[in-house]
């Protein structure tokens, strides 16, 4: 058996913290699309999204301080724990994970990061009342307002991911370069090793 081991939000765009923009229906579009073709020796595990499961849905954009001081790190320990156990159980020959560039816990190589001193922590609650047009308008403000830079860091579920299972194969997906990501995330699944 072969294990592709992907970020929730890729195949269900519902997840993401303000909710689904175009880019995110067209990746999800996609990566049915490339998961279809995979053969039969193929299982796919989408593991619980790890920001759902602390702060719930919808929510406030969050750089990777902000999530650590919220208390991700323990939510995701237990997410690797779960995908350790399927790895250990399983067994399988190959293992691909796909996380999502610029995410603060599923990013791979890319993450948000931001001061968590100046975070409006409040907004994480105002979320949950606001349709899904204030969401969008809100999210922009609070990026533009917290000043989000990406950083080359993983976030904080791939780093422990990473550094438990490093023999695996990591692929970043950029929901801004799905024909890259999807290119790339070919070449890794279709590529004997």
């Amino acid at each position: 058996m072969k294990l592709l081991i992907i970020a929730p939000c890729l195949l269900s765009p519902f997840y993401v913290y303000r909710g689904p923009k175009e880019k995110e229906y067209e990746t999800a579009r996609r990566l049915r699309e490339l998961i279809g073709r995979l053969g039969g020796e193929w299982q796919v595990l989408a593991y619980p999204c790890p920001e759902y499961e602390l702060v719930g849905w919808p929510r406030a954009p969050a750089s990777r301080e902000v999530y650590e001081r919220l208390g991700m790190r323990e939510r995701a320990k237990i997410i690797a724990d779960f995908i350790g156990r399927v790895l250990t159980e399983e067994k399988p020959e190959k293992v691909v994970f796909v996380g999502v560039k610029g995410s603060p816990t599923c990013g791979v190589f890319y993450t948000s990061s931001s001061n968590p001193d100046k975070y409006p922590y409040r907004a994480m609650q105002e979320f949950f009342y606001l349709s899904k047009e204030e969401r969008l308008k809100r999210s922009k403000e609070l990026v533009r307002e917290q000043n989000f830079e990406l950083k080359l860091l993983p976030g904080i579920l791939f780093e422990i991911l990473m550094a438990r299972f490093p023999e695996w194969v990591y692929i970043e997906f950029d929901k801004d370069d799905a024909e890259g990501s999807i290119k790339r995330l070919e070449k890794a699944l279709f590529t004997t090793r």
